[in-house]
Parts: C-alpha cells; sequence; structure tokens
C-alpha cells in the first residue's frame, strides 16, 4: 500500500521553498492523471492541490517556488486580488487561484476553472474551502501551520495521482531533512 500523507517541519521560507520545488519536480516527472510521459512540459498531466492555511503560513511562498522551478520567468504575482492567475511554463498550463476574497461557492463557476479539467494543466488553489463543492476534488492537499518559531506542513493525497506524489516526493533528497513521518 502506498503512503497517503506525509508531514515536514519547515524552519524558515527556504524549507517552504523547498517543498514547493519538490512538488513541481515530482509533477514534471509525470504526476498527473493523464500523465504518459515523464519529463517536463507537455504530458505532464491534470492534477489539483489545495493549499490551507492562516495568512502567512507560507501557501503562496509554496507556490512562487514550484512555479518557478517548473520554468516561469516572469514576475508570480498573488492572486489574491485578481482571484486567478494563469502561466504557461514550457508548454504547461499552470493556473494559481487565490479563493480569500471570493463572495461564496456559487461565485467559483464564474472563474471558469472547469475549462482547465481534463487538460495538461496545474491547478493550485489557495483558500479552498471558500469556493465548497464548487470546487472540483483535489489530488493532493497541502495543509501549511504555525509550530512555535517554524512551520509544519501536511501533504495528504485524495486520489492516485496524489499518492504517487508522494511517494515521489518521499524520495526526493532535498527534503530529507524537513520529513517528520518518513518511516
Amino acid at each position: 500500500m502506498s503512503q497517503s500523507s506525509l508531514e515536514f517541519v519547515l524552519p524558515d521560507a527556504l524549507a517552504t521553498e523547498a517543498l514547493g520545488a519538490a512538488l513541481a519536480r515530482a509533477y514534471a516527472a509525470g504526476v498527473g492523471t493523464d500523465a504518459s510521459a515523464a519529463g517536463a512540459g507537455a504530458g505532464a498531466g491534470s492534477a489539483m492541490i489545495y493549499l490551507h492555511g492562516e495568512l502567512g503560513a507560507g501557501k503562496t511562498t509554496c507556490v512562487r517556488s514550484l512555479l518557478r522551478t517548473l520554468g516561469v520567468a516572469e514576475l508570480i504575482r498573488s492572486p489574491t486580488y485578481t482571484l486567478v492567475e494563469t502561466y504557461r511554463p514550457r508548454g504547461i498550463t499552470c493556473v494559481h487561484v487565490d479563493l480569500y476574497r471570493l463572495g461564496g461557492p456559487e461565485a467559483v463557476e464564474e472563474l471558469g476553472l472547469r475549462d482547465y479539467l481534463g487538460t495538461d494543466c496545474l491547478l493550485l488553489v489557495e483558500w479552498p474551502a471558500k469556493g465548497g463543492s464548487a470546487l472540483p476534488p483535489p489530488d493532493l492537499e497541502v495543509t501549511l501551520t504555525y509550530q512555535d518559531d517554524s512551520r509544519r506542513a501536511r501533504l495528504t493525497a485524495r486520489t492516485q495521482c496524489g499518492r504517487v506524489w508522494i511517494a515521489k516526493l518521499v524520495h526526493d533528497t532535498s527534503l530529507a531533512s524537513y520529513v517528520s513521518n518518513l518511516t
């Protein structure tokens, strides 16, 4: 049976960035639900990550690092006010969504997120609880919490794609010093 969750202790922003970079490498290696080929670019498959956490917990820091690692060279804006920012590094469509200011689940449909489902697209959704059941289910949930002077990250797989993602992260040596529940 594959591992369905993984926990990390993130002592600083660099550790949060390392997590984002590792998530990107695993995605580019073909964790997406429609992945047919490994490697960055077309064929990475579709996948969705929900990012949970209080204000300032590191959600956007993690996403920015993930996007940089996938090859986004332009300015990566927080979608706090625009709600949706789209990037297309190396043939991959990445959609970064922040629902913090969303009026309610009924407003999710207006964002057009369903247009990206079934395509080679990585959807990254901050504050998914604001979207309720109007959002498609995630493959992976990332929950960032405060712990003393640092942060904790709990990754939970919700699909087979998510379990593959976690399996790839378990073998990413750049995260070894941050893993707290690897057995």
